[in-house]
């Protein structure tokens, strides 16, 4: 009989547990014990709860993943609302103009675009399928420290419980305590701006259009929900945004009507609020042996084109496929060489979209009269541009897995 090899995956948000149902659903399956542990309690939505506050851009590659492994039909079941377009302006023009973006999924022979989506919900929907899996699930649960013993590693429970693994995997997030267990170095670029985030009522219809104002101090995104309210997400100043959290409902809505140029009209306040401060991050190593890092744990993007769920679960995938063929050809899955192949190809891609986040936000950020002109004429060629706008396209749809 193969041996098994114990997998622990540390942190049950949406790539932490992508990578288990994936795992559980493999080819090599009976190879592996996995666990994944979470410091927190097990989250749960429910299609009576409002809409929460945190939202994801679901691109249609990661809901084809999510229908593979059986999740999206707990997602659709409750509620996503499907976008089947998007525009992208600059505040010196219009959402109408010759220069602004416009991407409809029409001209893309697709359905739609993407789908706005709950995180909590995403997580409720992927865990719904980990726990019909041979997988043992640790909530409340949180880990102080990691111990190397007889070649492999240990996970050290705040309760005192040890346990044993051939591989680790941190997906704790952005603070990942397995990444700094493990001595793995990170860079970190600040962005000097901050995220407000709610939801508003619009005066018009939303349309099942995804929206996004390019300011001086940062970009404004509006996102459709399925009960006709929008998400928005305004990275600004500091100032701005603890303004934006003490002031009244009147006073935000007609803040946000202003900086979205009023394209759908009057909004009004209608939801909880929320800031957090923006930075970039990403790591020198994905992978030492017997370790490898996934999702936030391993590199944060500008929020402006939504992409973070998304990078989460392309990671997922690979690290994934990874251990699967490792397993189908007799290596061991801990070790270093196998798993610098996820390495390889996750790191360079991550940090394209990374570095293309952070350049797109500073070069709207400018006031520079010169890089103003030269945006404006940029976004009417990419527009006109063809091969390369499909191409573009094609890559943030995610459907070439």
């Amino acid at each position: 009989m193969n041996k098994r090899y114990h997998v622990v995956i540390v942190g049950a948000g949406v790539a932490g547990l992508a990578v288990a149902a994936l795992l559980a659903q493999c080819k090599q399956r009976e190879q592996l014990k996995l666990t994944v542990i979470d410091a927190d309690a097990r989250v749960v939505r429910r299609a009576s709860d409002d809409v929460a506050l945190r939202v994801s851009a679901i691109a249609t590659g990661s809901a084809e993943l999510l229908q593979d492994i059986g999740a999206w039909l707990a997602v659709i079941a409750t509620r996503a609302c499907a976008y089947d377009s998007m525009r992208v302006w600059d505040e010196s023009s219009t959402d109408d103009s010759g220069d602004a973006l416009r991407f409809d999924a029409a001209d893309f022979a697709v359905s739609q675009l993407g789908f706005i989506v709950e995180n909590d919900l995403l997580v409720d929907a992927i865990l719904g399928v980990v726990e019909r899996q041979d997988v043992d699930l640790l909530f409340s649960a949180p880990i102080v420290s990691l111990e190397t013993a007889r070649n492999t590693h240990q996970v050290v429970l705040q309760d005192g419980r040890k346990i044993e693994a051939d591989l680790i995997i941190g997906a704790d997030g952005a603070h990942s305590l397995v990444r700094e267990c493990a001595g793995i170095e990170s860079r970190e670029w600040e962005y000097e701006q901050v995220a407000f985030v709610s939801h508003l009522r619009p005066e018009k219809s939303h349309a099942n259009i995804a929206r996004q104002r390019f300011l001086a101090t940062g970009p404004l995104g509006m996102l459709p929900l399925v009960d006709g309210r929008i998400s928005v997400v305004w990275s600004t100043t500091a100032e701005q945004a603890q303004w934006a959290m003490s002031a009244t409902d009147e006073e935000l809505g007609s803040a946000l009507g202003n900086a979205s140029d009023h394209v759908l009209g009057r909004l009004s306040a209608a939801g909880p609020r929320g800031a957090f401060p923006l930075r970039s991050r990403h790591v020198k190593d994905y992978v030492k042996a017997g370790i490898a890092l996934v999702g936030d744990a391993a590199h944060a993007v500008h929020p402006l084109a939504g992409q973070g769920a998304n990078l989460g679960l392309q990671d997922a995938v690979s690290l994934a496929d990874v251990i699967n063929t490792a397993l189908q050809h007799g290596e061991y899955p801990g070790d270093r060489p196998v798993l610098r192949r996820y390495e390889r190809a996750r790191k360079g891609a991550n940090a394209t979209m990374l570095h293309f986040m952070t350049g797109l936000n500073r070069l709207f950020a400018t006031d520079s009269a010169l890089l103003k002109e030269l945006r404006t004429t940029g976004m009417w060629l990419f527009n006109h541009s063809g091969p390369i706008r499909e191409h573009v396209v094609k890559v943030a749809l995610g459907t070439r897995r």
